[in-house]
């Protein structure tokens, strides 16, 4: 078991960390050619909107990996296939909806973010880069449904790649600023996406069927679809939508509201090493997310259990290695961020940073298991319990900010996130009945 759960999770969280380390890259690429905390926070707000947007789209990987899974473990490649179609045309209508209002959208994320003339650039230039991301996820979820986490990874890898190498060369040779990172996406994205295609076609020719519009387009089938997507839909928005507002609130932490660039820098770079813990854990996600659908899909109740068993085991040893990894590192990140910068500007960071290192080393140990669970529940399409408990998850994160920030500052907002954490946990854990419901869905599909 332990050797199937890891044939899935390590190409995963291979892939996975490649995302928030392209990331702390980037910055650091153009930390160390402006020497600002304020262009970091720039590109930190302008990476935020497209969190946004990607997040709120990535219910399709979700959606699309629990159902391939079940049909995968049923035998059922008919469906398999119709499912990928479906993947696929939902993915090109999202992406024709973003394009058409990218106008509409760019100006209500700045406005919403507070961003400036420099975040514009770099919205209106990466937004070319939304098709191709948002077929990856259809892609990549179908992968994961079938099984297969080297694809995934192989793909992640090389967009991640060159968007580290075109960003290096668009700043550093064409002195573009995060114009240029945001350039690097769009190149990148589109290479992976030809590449993904050309991998799918290799490798799962030979288990593809005949695409039949008529059983792409089922009612029945499209009315599940749909069913699992909505409520992962409004999981994800709720998400996405804390996420965005920690950085957001993070740029009015000055005084009277203003932009406090120290704070800023250091909550958006804690954060991303938060989110480096999250794409490690969710290697183990998407392999708790795989296996339970599979082992739903081939009715084996024992096998099922025992795959959540080790995956609870798994994801804690993951938290505890990113926590130890956190504390060797996080002054040497910092410095090497800030480059060239002034040492008075250097030891502020620092000095801020030291702060708040705590909540990044206590929030992974209660963020485990619902980064795990959140898996387990869409390969049992049990979205209705992921819906329910980042509802109220979020609704406590809101009124915590609120009530604590004029007495606590900057820690309010890391508070508030601990508690959004900790009820996700409780209330995903008793709204599925301690479980139960996942085991019950064997039943259900035999």
């Amino acid at each position: 078991m332990n050797k199937e759960i890891f044939r899935i999770a390590i190409p995963n969280i291979i892939s996975n960390i490649t995302v928030p380390l392209m990331g702390l890259v980037s910055t650091g690429i153009v930390g160390s050619n402006s020497g600002s905390a304020e262009v970091i926070g720039a590109l930190a707000l302008g990476v935020s909107i497209f969190n946004f947007i990607y997040w709120n789209c990535s219910f399709i990987r979700m959606g699309t990996s629990g159902l391939t899974a079940q049909a995968y473990g049923a035998g059922d490649f008919h469906e398999t296939t119709a499912m990928l179609a479906r993947a696929v045309v939902i993915s090109l209508i999202l992406s024709a909806i973003v394009l058409i209002f990218q106008q509409s959208l760019g100006k209500l994320s700045l406005w919403l973010m507070g961003g400036d003339e420099i975040v514009a650039d770099y919205f209106f230039a990466r937004i070319w880069a939304v098709p191709a991301g948002i077929l990856l996820f259809g892609l990549y979820g179908w992968f994961v449904g079938m099984q297969n986490g080297v694809i995934p990874m192989a793909v992640s890898i090389t967009v991640n790649s060159l968007h580290v190498l075109f960003g290096w060369w668009f700043v550093n040779s064409f002195d573009m600023g995060i114009v240029g990172i945001a350039y690097a996406s769009v190149v990148s994205q589109w290479i992976g996406l030809l590449l993904a295609t050309t991998l799918l076609i290799i490798f799962f020719r030979k288990t593809m069927q005949k695409i039949v519009l008529r059983e792409v387009l089922d009612l029945s089938a499209m009315k599940r679809f749909f069913k699992v997507n909505g409520d992962i839909i409004v999981r994800t928005f709720c998400n996405v939508g804390v996420y965005t507002f920690f950085t957001a609130a993070s740029a009015k932490m000055g005084e009277g509201g203003s932009c406090d660039a120290a704070i800023l820098a250091v909550n958006t770079t804690l954060m991303q090493l938060l989110m480096l813990f999250s794409y490690m854990n969710d290697g183990f996600a998407y392999a708790a997310e795989a296996m339970t659908g599979r082992f739903i899909g081939a009715k084996d109740l024992t096998s099922l259990k025992r795959c959540l068993r080790y995956c609870v085991i798994w994801t804690f040893a993951t938290a505890v290695i990113a926590i130890s990894l956190y504390l060797a590192g996080w002054e040497w990140l910092f410095t090497s961020f800030l480059g060239d910068s002034a040492e008075q500007e250097i030891a502020t960071v620092l000095a801020v940073a030291k702060e708040y290192i705590g909540w990044i080393v206590v929030i992974p140990l209660f963020a485990a298991l619902p980064f795990m669970l959140d898996g387990v529940y869409a390969g049992a399409t049990l979205t209705r319990a992921m819906r329910n408990s980042m509802l109220w998850a979020t609704i406590i994160f809101f009124v915590a900010f609120y009530s604590l920030r004029p007495l606590i500052g900057n820690d309010a907002l890391w508070f508030a996130f601990l508690l959004y954490i900790i009820f996700r946990l409780v209330l995903q854990y008793f709204m599925a009945d301690r479980l139960r419901d996942v085991y019950r869905q064997v039943e259900k599909i035999a």
